[in-house]
């Protein structure tokens, strides 16, 4: 097991406080502040994992169930407080923030799974021929319990190798990764679409792939204290993504029409592949949480969260709105 940054840590725990002397206010109170507000779901890239939302939205899947919804876009930094602030009700996520945060005490969990594998491959600069090579290197990753530095660890154990084998140089997420493999700075690092396109165009090359890695990559995340509030549109909002879904995989061309408008991104090339890709990676048409994708995790934070050690995946995820939805409620 890889062990995490005591200083991170006690950072994350000093957050939970923070956060707790903040949020003072009951929730009655914040909510009824804003009774007639539009459903508000966040998600926190421009990357095509997020694909879901957007393509219910640009259907018109939400307005066919009737729902008022903002769909919103955040930093990666900000989607728990925001949660429980109320000022987002579902927000687009990945599963280790969720379980760090969970772990200590806050009140969320996924109500859906709509990406449940890892999209990393890990690259190395192109003079680097064996695993061997790698020994003693600089290797690009985030700061501990974050999705990339957990991707990070998974390819190295794939490898072969462990984090003492290498230098692990915490840089921040996918875009700075990329940027210290151009400059020079790092030997290896995971990259996904659209940056790793480019990348291998460039002569870097993936060593491993961790497609099919068991994860629960992006899905929808509530309050557990809101979930009796939001209840009456959280089924119709599952209908309208799983519809998204199901279009992205009949409709290639308004899905790259969909991506290219989130991402912002004109090359055709490059839509193109993202949409293989995430067809090839696999949206969930049935919205499952993957229980071995949390338990994965679970372990990843063993040695720096102690509660993992026992917890369970089912602690960390209802499914009771996705049973509906399969069931044609």
């Amino acid at each position: 097991m890889f062990r995490q940054s005591k200083t991170a840590s006690l950072l994350f725990g000093l957050s939970v406080l923070w956060l707790a002397a903040t949020l003072s206010m009951p929730y009655q109170a914040q909510a009824q502040s804003r009774p007639n507000r539009p459903l508000r779901v966040a998600y926190l890239s421009t990357s095509a994992t997020m694909a879901s939302v957007w393509m219910a939205k640009e259907m018109g899947g939400f307005i066919k169930e009737g729902l008022d919804i903002e769909v919103l876009t955040m930093g990666s930094s900000s989607p728990i407080p925001a949660l429980l602030a109320n000022e987002i009700d579902v927000v687009q996520v990945s599963a280790a923030p969720v379980l760090t945060a969970a772990l200590r005490g806050i009140d969320v969990t996924f109500i859906a799974g709509l990406l449940n594998t890892m999209i990393w491959d890990f690259y190395v600069r192109p003079e680097i021929k064996t695993v061997e090579q790698l020994k003693g290197k600089i290797i690009g990753t985030d700061r501990p319990a974050t999705p990339v530095n957990y991707g990070t660890l998974v390819a190295l154990k794939k490898l072969g190798l462990t984090p003492k084998d290498v230098q692990l140089r915490a840089l921040g997420s996918g875009p700075q990764i990329v940027a210290a493999f151009y400059a020079g700075q790092i030997a290896g690092g995971v990259g996904s679409p659209p940056a790793s396109f480019k990348m291998e165009r460039d002569g870097f090359r993936s060593m491993v792939s961790l497609i099919g890695e068991p994860y629960q990559n992006v899905g929808l995340v509530v309050r557990k204290a809101r979930m009796d509030d939001l209840a009456p549109r959280l089924v119709p909002l599952l209908r309208a993504v799983r519809a998204g879904i199901e279009r992205y995989y009949s409709d290639k061309p308004f899905a790259m029409k969909v991506i290219g408008k989130y991402t912002r991104e004109t090359d055709q090339e490059v839509l193109d592949r993202s949409y293989e890709f995430y067809k090839r990676a696999g949206f969930r048409r049935e919205l499952v949480t993957s229980e071995p994708g949390l338990q994965g995790i679970l372990d990843f934070l063993s040695e720096s969260i102690p509660e993992a050690k026992s917890a369970k995946p089912a602690q960390f995820f209802d499914d009771r709105f996705v049973r509906q939805v399969n069931a044609g409620k």
